[in-house]
């Protein structure tokens, strides 16, 4: 998910975005992240596949479309009621959860993680918290898809911007980044697009 507020400075805590959902937040464009949508055109998702941070849900329900075991997690009940409402009304198996990202292992574990744009708003020591319950949250072999605002992203408006040096810091232990590739996010709102990075990385201990 995505935050238009004023960025977060790094040592603040992570908004709530529930209020966020009287609305339409920017980051619910009513379909998958283009980006995203196309590593599942290209086969990319495989085995019991997680939309972190999911929002409304639609990257879990292109996952259970293709008929993958399909699960999200947000920390907001009423986007995680939508979530429920568009699976009921695609006829779509999906499990969504409410709970904090930060308690995602608790949950069970997963061959394939998609991020869209909830990284970016994590502060640091949330972001070091949270790349050790993901790599607790993916099987060993597993692979993790981050799409999230990057420096390129001009001006200081909404979330946090990422540099390549933030996610390899984050994705070390345990883990290959082996691929960070510029990306395009859409938003419903503020503004048409914005710049991100596209980052493949696959969990490469044991446990």
């Amino acid at each position: 998910m995505t935050d238009t507020s004023a960025a977060q400075p790094a040592g603040e805590p992570r908004h709530d975005f529930d209020a966020m959902y009287d609305g339409t937040p920017p980051w619910e464009i009513g379909r998958p992240q283009p980006a995203l949508a196309a590593v599942a055109a290209a086969n990319g998702l495989h085995g019991r596949v997680l939309d972190v941070g999911c929002g409304t849900g639609e990257h879990a329900l292109m996952a259970a479309a293709a008929g993958l075991t399909a699960t999200g997690i947000d920390a907001s009940p009423t986007a995680i009621g939508l979530a429920r409402a568009k699976a009921a009304a695609r006829g779509l198996a999906a499990t969504f959860i409410v709970d904090d990202v930060l308690h995602l292992a608790e949950h069970g574990r997963w061959d394939t993680v998609l991020d869209s744009a909830l990284f970016h708003t994590l502060s640091d020591a949330d972001r070091i918290t949270y790349g050790q319950v993901a790599r607790a949250a993916v099987v060993p072999g597993g692979t993790y898809y981050l799409l999230c605002f990057s420096e390129r992203e001009p001006g200081d408006w909404g979330p946090r911007r990422v540099t390549q040096d933030e996610i390899r810091a984050v994705f070390d232990d345990g883990w290959t980044v082996e691929r960070i590739a510029p990306a395009v996010l859409e938003m419903s709102s503020v503004k048409d697009t914005a710049q991100g990075w596209l980052a493949t990385i696959h969990r490469t201990d044991v446990d």
